[in-house]
């Protein structure tokens, strides 16, 4: 892991930008290492507001561009076969798209990685820093019920970890379904590092991984809140039903169906109408572009990363600037455009032209397709790059128990139909499928409805590695294959060459 230059010095800068108001992505390594403005680690904890600053803290890590606040998603996407590279920029995942990746790759293979540590680091000092101060934590300068709250933040923080390590995962590590995750994973970081004595750590194993993601996802269920109070928040900050939701995505990246049936069970009821029964009331909207317009804050969202124009995901980042067609008027710079060869998603009949997915998230421009569901680009005055970055959403917890379904059941099951027909007809109102003739059929409509539905969300290059199937070729790049060393990317040299205990893909 690539230490910076002292991560306590950084928490506590982050928190004083923070406290002037500077809501961003308070990045270590862009840091002076004299800063002028400076809260000492023993102080930051100190009060109310300055825990919370901490907590802030731990979000600005998560959501930077280089991670889930935008490029995370394009690389998942891009990596597939729906998107086809105009602009051939080494910045902006060409290597991604066409699979060149190395060790050496800066702007992708060495910029997530060391973006997710960052990360995960940062919510590790902010779990150790809650331990150490809680003698703290009492009246008079903390209320009474503090307790309550200490508890909810560090509810935010497990599921923060989990969220990096399985985000991390998907692109470092093997498939879990490849060899029931006996092949080597990442270094399970779980302490703050303030120095570099913790820099040797050998890689856990992915299903070790796993229990790590699992066990931080089940502690967060019971200690988030049930609700953050205000539909803002219940977008951009975590409640219990972030936890479950994102157990869902976890169990079935594992192939365990039985438990992504139980946990999704939690949130979606038998019958429509499909809306969360407690916690917040998170509901398959009536519009998808509803969902997708700004302020984006709808309750199928059940957890973004937020972005305004003081704090934007940073160049070359943003899902406007990589998606909307180039041009003044368009808002976006077209660095892809959407395949309409054989294979793409736009060449499939299930996508009908009527569908609200299409005539909403699709402009055709110059003959060439894009897509526009992140439409606030350059053209849009006083909001530009502000989309908020997708994590998950209400409707994929009701794919993941459909397909969790019929797997685990081997048969066209009828609760299955009933949610992949809500999801379906809410765009194609027309397009309700009867019937299936095989469970085999039934699991392809849904995964073809996945690429439909989540297009441009980063969940694409998951779907096909959860299944160890290859990832297609698209233009002039040929497939990978599951057996190929191009299939997931390699560890970084900026790990390799600090970490000695690391091994390489």
């Amino acid at each position: 892991m690539k230490i910076f230059f002292n991560t306590k010095a950084a928490t506590a800068l982050c928190a004083a930008m923070l406290a002037a108001g500077a809501f961003s992505s308070c990045q270590t390594d862009k840091l002076s290492p004299v800063p002028v403005t400076l809260f000492s680690d023993k102080v930051v904890f100190d009060t109310p507001a300055r825990v919370e600053l901490q907590a802030n803290g731990m979000y600005s890590y998560v959501k930077v561009g280089t991670f889930l606040g935008g490029r995370f998603q394009i690389f998942n996407d891009i990596r597939a076969e729906d998107f086809l590279n105009r602009a051939s920029n080494l910045v902006t995942g060409t290597a991604v798209w066409n699979h060149t990746l190395t060790e050496t790759s800066q702007n992708d293979v060495i910029n997530t990685w060391g973006a997710g540590y960052a990360a995960i680091n940062q919510i590790n000092v902010f779990l150790a820093g809650l331990d150490a101060n809680a003698s703290k934590f009492v009246a008079p300068i903390f209320p009474a019920d503090y307790a309550a709250k200490v508890k909810n933040y560090r509810g935010e923080a497990q599921l923060l970890r989990a969220l990096c390590y399985y985000s991390l995962s998907q692109l470092y590590a093997r498939p879990y379904a490849d060899g029931a995750g006996s092949k080597p994973g990442l270094p399970l970081r779980l302490r703050g590092e303030v120095d570099d004595t913790g820099n040797n750590l050998a890689r856990s194993s992915v299903a070790e991984v796993y229990t790590q993601i699992l066990a931080d996802l089940d502690a967060a269920e019971t200690n988030l809140p049930l609700t953050n109070g205000s539909a803002t928040l219940n977008v951009t900050r975590a409640h219990r039903n972030t936890a479950i939701a994102l157990k869902t995505r976890v169990y079935l990246s594992m192939g365990r169906y039985a438990d992504v049936i139980r946990e999704a069970n939690k949130l979606v009821p038998a019958t429509a109408p499909f809306a969360a029964p407690t916690g917040v009331a998170n509901a398959l909207n009536a519009s998808v572009a509803a969902v997708f317009a700004l302020p984006q804050e709808t309750t199928e969202s059940i957890f973004s990363a937020p972005f305004t124009t003081s704090d934007a995901p940073g160049t070359q980042n943003q899902l406007a600037y990589y998606f909307l067609p180039p041009g003044a008027a368009n808002g976006g710079n077209g660095e892809y455009g959407l395949n309409t060869a054989a294979g793409g998603i736009l060449a499939s009949s299930a996508f009908a032209a009527t569908d609200a997915r299409r005539t909403n998230f699709v402009q055709v421009v110059g003959g060439e397709s894009f897509l526009k569901k992140y439409p606030n680009g350059t053209n849009n005055a006083g909001a530009a790059y502000t989309d908020k970055a997708p994590i998950i959403r209400y409707a994929e917890v009701m794919l993941n128990l459909a397909e969790a379904r019929v797997r685990s059941t081997n048969s066209v099951d009828a609760q299955a139909l009933l949610l992949l027909n809500a999801v379906r007809t809410r765009s194609n109102p027309a397009g309700a499928y009867a019937t299936f003739a095989s469970a085999s059929a039934m699991l392809d409509a849904l995964l073809l409805e996945r690429r439909i539905e989540f297009l441009g969300e980063g969940l694409r290059n998951i779907d096909l590695m959860r299944q160890l199937a290859p990832i297609p070729g698209k233009g002039s790049v040929s497939a990978v294959n599951p057996t190929d060393v191009l299939y997931v990317w390699p560890i970084p040299s900026s790990e390799l060459s600090t970490n000695k205990a690391m091994t390489r893909n």
